[in-house]
């Protein structure tokens, strides 16, 4: 739902806070990205063990920060539909700049989950930007904003790994307090130019029953067909996150790639997503509609996750990739048919949640494919598959589609009787044919 205040309806408003909104995915993306090429590094000297131990540690560093953000999300959103989504931004900003100055002075592994639990305390930036979107959206554009935030978030991937591959050369370090320079100097940025888009008649009160997942989830399941698009949203954070959390230990280990060599890929690899959803995903939609776009980029996403899995050399792995990020588009997609039947005054709550169920993704991934690729990745192994975690990602996008396609075709979501919110903001619901 789109707020019935004036001022978010310009279109002065709405340039400069998306605007501001996008500078702030890129710099946030670039910020973790620059990070991938170092982390494997870091975490190998921090404990002494070579590559393949060290992925275990790294995916433990992941999962906790994801456990933090699974119990924060809900907190956050819930306080940015009380008090706007303007100081929850910049508080997350600001939490994550810090966060990366206590990695750069890390010395020991448990400074280093130290600072994953405070950025994961006040890791709202993605959601409360999401919400952000949602409030200043028409529902024609919702879908293709969205992908903007995909796109956003591809910049970063290509300025941040390759930044992080060339620092790399000067050390491990270095590159935590580079990333720690783009946060705070955004904050201050956001502090002069970033508006409030939450009007005031569309604020709720803040209620600790709804501010932890299982009661978002509950207070949102009114909402018919939310529970299974969230399950699909699961199944899809599943399998994207499978990629950051092995991709440089596969690369190195597979392929004998350096940091400056994963740095780079992930650049093409950011390069091919911004494509996507600048060039693609807005024409995809208008064309087939959401829940097209939605199972066919699982499907997608399948495809290149084979071809991951059994890449004989880095070529046909780079190929790959532009077929796996037309898949993302699968993202957006449920993100717009789950905004659209959400009023105004929850989509704080929603996309907590959906940061909730992201986190999920990210406590359960990082353990299990890094499970995977230490069993089949071992040269000394009974099977040597260092695939095996892109294998069990295609087969859980196979899954997803099967989920998507079931809950779809199968019920027809509507907002709750008296919302303003419903199928007429989302015309394409449920609805795969061409228009």
């Amino acid at each position: 739902m789109v707020s019935n205040d004036p001022l978010i309806h310009t279109r002065a408003f709405r340039r400069g806070a998306l605007r501001f909104l996008l500078s702030t995915i890129v710099l946030d993306a670039a910020g973790i990205g620059l990070l991938i090429p170092i982390t494997p590094r870091l975490v190998a000297e921090l404990t002494g063990e070579g590559f393949a131990g060290a992925a275990v540690y790294g995916g433990w560093l992941t999962a906790l920060f994801a456990t933090v953000q699974f119990f924060a999300g809900p907190i956050l959103g819930s306080l940015s539909d009380r008090f706007g989504r303007r100081p929850v931004l910049l508080v997350s900003l600001t939490a994550f700049g810090l966060s990366y100055v206590l990695m750069g002075f890390s010395r020991s592994l448990p400074w280093l989950f130290a600072a994953q639990a405070l950025a994961g305390l006040f890791g709202a930036t993605q959601s409360t930007a999401g919400a952000y979107i949602a409030d200043i959206s028409a529902p024609e554009d919702r879908t293709k904003n969205f992908g903007r935030m995909g796109a956003a978030f591809g910049c970063g991937i290509i300025i941040g790994p390759v930044l992080g591959g060339l620092l790399a050369d000067f050390g491990t370090h270095l590159a935590f307090f580079v990333a720690a320079a783009l946060s705070l100097g955004n904050v201050v940025y956001g502090y002069f130019a970033l508006p409030e888009s939450l009007a005031a008649d569309n604020r709720r009160a803040f209620h600790l029953s709804s501010a932890h997942p299982l009661g978002a989830l509950l207070q949102l399941r009114r909402y018919s067909g939310i529970p299974g698009l969230l399950l699909a949203y699961l199944i899809m954070q599943i399998v994207m996150q499978t990629l950051p959390t092995t991709w440089p230990y596969y690369t190195m280990q597979k392929f004998g790639w350096t940091a400056r060599d994963v740095g780079l890929s992930l650049g093409v690899y950011g390069l091919a997503n911004v494509t996507v959803q600048t060039a693609l995903t807005g024409w995809i939609v208008a064309r087939f509609g959401n829940s097209f776009t939605a199972r066919a980029g699982f499907l997608m996403l399948m495809v290149g996750y084979l071809g991951f899995a059994l890449a004989p050399g880095g070529a046909v792995l780079l190929a790959c990739i532009p077929i796996t990020v037309v898949g993302f588009t699968t993202g957006p997609a449920l993100a717009s048919i789950m905004s659209g039947v959400v009023e105004g005054s929850e989509q704080g709550l929603l996309q907590g949640l959906m940061a909730s169920v992201g986190s999920v993704a990210a406590i359960a991934t990082p353990p299990l494919m890094a499970r995977l690729f230490r069993e089949f990745g071992r040269a000394d192994g009974s099977i040597y598959l260092p695939g095996a975690p892109y294998l069990a990602g295609a087969a859980l996008a196979l899954g997803g589609a099967i989920m998507a396609f079931r809950v779809l075709r199968t019920t027809r979501i509507a907002a709750p009787p008296g919302s303003q919110a419903g199928l007429a903001q989302c015309p394409n619901l449920g609805d795969s044919s061409p228009k």
